[in-house]
């Protein structure tokens, strides 16, 4: 799976994370007169599906030029507890000064890419596919995206330039959602499809007859969900959204929507468990 920032970027963002952990460098090393080269061993102490190796990579790259960074697996892989999967060796200095970036980043985006695939494997064989949302950590959409994908999930809007979806708070200049629909689709390019929020089966009717591309079910009860993909017109797809959560999944899939949409994939997955045990080189 392509990384999902050029290297530019990645450097960019590599070089400020670092610079907030260490503005004046590394003062315990210094003090202690930390020389020498050093090898690291990255392994999982849970169960988990691995993901950004190549930040990891990186940034001991950017620190020390010359050292090198061997991998016992790849992003997508699951580990089982005490797998050993990939190895470092550069300076002892540089080493030290990259172990916690380097694990804040695995281990937060293979707790996203974990979550997901147990979201994924939860419906499997209805039709129903797992999307993230924009409940991302501000400055790494990109990143905690890229884990959704790793997972299994897919991406649902990157940003708010990406789609029309109509909310709620939308519709405050509006007599009725049907008006903002009708709206949204007589001012948007052909290219852009125009998503709705509906809260109940009367709004779902008002969409459907505004021209909707999509429907999200926000907060649905399973009995109005099933009822909303009985009455759906042909080609027009729906999305379950609200409190979805993995043990909710498989009932909600099996009403026959389209998509579930899981905020809890970006905004409340547990990090994965994972160490970086250093020892030095004769």
């Amino acid at each position: 799976m392509a990384p999902p920032l050029n290297p530019f970027d990645v450097d960019r963002f590599l070089r400020a994370a670092l610079r907030e952990d260490a503005p004046l460098g590394d003062r315990t090393s210094e003090v202690l007169g930390l020389c020498g080269r050093a090898r690291g061993s990255f392994t999982s102490r849970q169960e988990g599906v691995l993901c950004g190796l190549f930040l990891a990579q990186r940034t001991f790259e950017l620190l020390d030029p010359s050292a090198s960074f061997v991998t016992q697996a790849k992003d997508g892989d699951l580990l089982s507890p005490g797998a050993a999967f990939a190895r470092v060796e550069g300076s002892l200095p540089a080493l030290l000064l990259g172990e916690r970036l380097a694990l804040n980043l695995l281990q937060r985006l293979s707790g996203i890419a974990t979550l997901t695939r147990a979201c994924v494997e939860e419906v499997a064989g209805t039709g129903a596919r797992i999307l993230d949302t924009r409940k991302t950590t501000p400055g790494l959409r990109a990143l905690e995206k890229y884990a959704v994908r790793t997972g299994g999930g897919r991406n649902h809007r990157m940003g708010l330039s990406d789609g029309i979806l109509i909310k709620d708070n939308h519709l405050a200049g509006f007599a009725s959602l049907g008006e903002a629909v009708r709206r949204a689709r007589e001012r948007a390019g052909h290219l852009l499809k125009v998503e709705v929020e509906v809260r109940n089966l009367s709004e779902f009717q008002e969409a459907v007859e505004a021209g909707a591309d999509l429907i999200l079910l926000d907060n649905m009860p399973l009995t109005e969900m099933a009822e909303a993909v009985r009455r759906r017109p042909p080609g027009l797809l729906l999305e379950a959204s609200g409190g979805m959560r993995p043990g909710r999944l498989r009932a909600a899939a099996e009403t026959g929507v389209d998509f579930i949409s899981v905020g809890a994939l970006t905004h409340s997955a547990p990090a994965l468990d994972l160490a970086l045990e250093v020892e030095p080189l004769p």
